[in-house]
């Protein structure tokens, strides 16, 4: 009895031992182990390696790795639909070499399954949050950046190792509380021509566009910036996408949300301790796959978004109603014989690859693709857009060459029509040509009909708006609060409400804004429209994800982010924008309030002037 107590005592401080020794370090070998209330933690501290709770009750345990600066984010899971229901969890190799979770009755919870054989395995956390088995002799056994779940971190080969057949994608969570797989999926299809998917269940549900040498073309997120480093490889051997930081200071995720059927990007804010949402796709509507169905083109900037490429028309339904789902159909068949041509598209999001054929260098993105069969999934996209040509039938080559000589007539014609103009506008102030009859007069009426102004019904911005909640609010200016707003086809907006002492009647409102939103530059912000009714004044305008540059240059942790390079880029987008309110555009227009709240940030940190009408409109 003595000898069976006294034995006892040497197997619990021998696993005590054991416990401690695997505490705080980041290896285990053939003779330690890991129990559950204890961890691994990298060499540099950035990640750790233990047992963690999941659910409601608590009683659901899981091996995971996570982040040290934050323990809630888990960004790997072992055995994510078979947890353990005490705390009786052992990792540990087994004899053959392998990595295996037990559970209290010994049973094999999840093991790593290499196929490699191993004299002296060694499994260690590396400061990439990468768990590896490895050997000296034979190398890299078995890894967890092979069999990612629902996170991409900076350097992750993300897609195909076609040798072994080993496809790295990621999958979320089924739910905040439960790591098992839900049925959101992203992932590279390994076509001639790669492509980037997101599936919802069996459904495409979301499309990067294929690699242009910088980055996804259809997804501006997914190119290299200041902060990170975009890369592409395609060859006989892999097919994989991978993103690293530009400095070891940046701590970023890449995670899949099965709640808002999205990916998203995070940064790390170190001094208030939390994640910052960087980037997350599909970023619209129009990064909704197939949304146009067959040669639709999804533009977000125009009404319907839906727009057949030239040579094309929508399909109709039986009693002549446009059917965009459907997509668009030929003006005119092909015709073989007579010879068909090719017209160039510009600023395309390139089609669904699926059916393509390529002599391509996929890394530079140099060669040719062809496409086979419809296209699918086109987007214009003004930046990162590519060159599309198009098959068209002869008829239609025909009539451009016979149109050719009539153009360059119309395009003298022009000039000359352009340059009257523009004497017109340079010598009569738009001041002395208001029509005298009041805001109801008919001359009135007719001028604001020309200038074909955008309008939007004050219903259609107070549903935006959430009725003008105060969660929707921006904050507020000279001239009235601003609310953030979604329009019904999802497209984000800024809605500037002005006070009703803002002092300016109805028609000289509608005039000026008028004049406003035929303002184009790449610098300013773009002023979709207005409402007007009643007593209501609103100014209708695109929204601009990373709100203004104060936001980033005031704040310790954010104007880190803006290295040299890309703050100069900003200063010269500004300039720009000047250069052409002050000279370039049909109005001059002195800003009066230029300061960083009024520079406004897109979604790839281009710089827009805003409010540069507002001295003109109320002065």
């Amino acid at each position: 009895m003595a000898t069976r107590f006294l034995m006892s005592i040497v197997v619990i401080l021998y696993l005590l031992f054991l416990s401690r020794f695997s505490y705080g370090t980041d290896v285990i070998n053939s003779s330690s182990h890991l129990t559950d209330g204890t961890t691994l933690v990298s060499s540099d501290g950035s990640f750790e390696l233990g047992f963690f709770s999941s659910g409601r009750s608590g009683k659901s345990r899981y091996l995971g790795i996570w982040f040290r600066k934050d323990l809630q984010t888990v960004v790997w899971v072992a055995n994510r639909c078979n947890p353990i229901n005490d705390s009786s969890g052992v990792l540990m190799i087994n004899s053959t070499g392998n990595l295996v979770l037990l559970s209290q009755s010994r049973s094999v919870v999840w093991e790593s399954n290499s196929k490699k054989e191993a004299q002296n395995p060694v499994v260690q956390l590396l400061d990439s949050g990468n768990l590896v088995l490895q050997d000296r002799n034979a190398g890299i056994l078995w890894q967890s950046f092979d069999y990612p779940t629902d996170t991409l971190l900076a350097g992750m080969k993300f897609g195909w190792d076609l040798r072994s057949g080993l496809n790295r994608r990621l999958t979320a969570w089924k739910t905040p509380d439960d790591p098992c797989p839900g049925d959101l999926i992203f992932e590279i299809e390994p076509y001639n021509y790669p492509d980037l998917v997101m599936w919802k269940g069996s459904k495409k549900y979301f499309r990067s566009g294929p690699w242009n040498g910088i980055g996804m073309s259809g997804a501006l997120h997914l190119k290299s910036n200041p902060w990170f480093k975009f890369n592409f490889i395609s060859n006989e051997e892999e097919v994989y996408f991978v993103y690293n930081t530009t400095s070891k200071s940046i701590t970023t995720k890449l995670v899949l949300n099965q709640t808002y059927s999205r990916g998203e990007h995070y940064l790390w804010n170190e001094e208030h301790r939390t994640w910052t949402l960087f980037n997350q796709f599909p970023w619209d509507n129009c990064d909704n796959y197939g949304s146009c169905g067959a040669y639709g083109t999804c533009v977000n900037t125009a009404l319907p978004t839906c727009q057949c490429l030239k040579g094309f028309r929508f399909k109709l339904q039986e009693g002549s109603s446009v059917d965009r789902i459907q997509g668009c159909v030929r003006n005119k068949p092909l015709d073989c014989q007579k010879g068909d041509g090719f017209k160039k598209i510009g600023g395309l999001k390139l089609p669904d690859t699926e059916h393509s054929w390529t002599t391509l260098d996929i890394k530079e993105a140099s060669g040719c693709a062809i496409w086979l069969g419809d296209l699918l999934d086109l987007k214009l996209v003004q930046s990162a857009g590519q060159d599309l040509y198009i098959r068209m039938s002869a008829a239609d080559s025909d009539d451009d060459e016979g149109k050719s000589q009539m153009n360059a007539r119309l395009i003298i014609a022009t000039i000359f029509v352009v340059i009257f103009v523009l004497v017109i506008n340079y010598y009569i102030p738009w001041s002395d040509r208001k029509i005298e009859g009041g805001e109801n007069g008919k001359n009135n009426e007719r001028q604001n009909e020309d200038v074909e102004l955008p309008l939007f019904e004050l219903d259609v911005i107070s549903k935006a708006t959430n009725e003008f909640s105060s969660h929707k609010k921006l904050g507020e200016g000279g001239f009235g609060p601003v609310y953030k707003g979604t329009l019904p086809d999802g497209k984000e907006i800024v809605v500037r409400r002005f006070s009703r002492s803002s002092g300016q009647g109805l028609v000289e409102f509608k005039s000026e804004v008028a004049l406003i939103a035929k303002l184009q530059h790449w610098n300013l912000v773009k002023v979709l429209g207005c409402c007007i009714q009643g007593e209501e004044k609103m100014l209708i305008y695109e929204y601009m994800p990373n709100k203004s540059l104060d936001c980033f240059i005031f704040d310790d942790a954010r104007k880190k982010l803006l290295d040299w390079s890309r703050r100069f880029q900003i200063i010269c987008g500004i300039a720009r924008g000047l250069v052409y309110l002050h000279q370039d555009s049909r109005l001059r227009i002195i800003h009066r309030d230029l300061k960083a709240s009024n520079v406004l940030l897109d979604g790839e940190m281009n710089p827009k002037i805003s409010d540069f009408g507002m001295a003109r409109t109320f002065g």
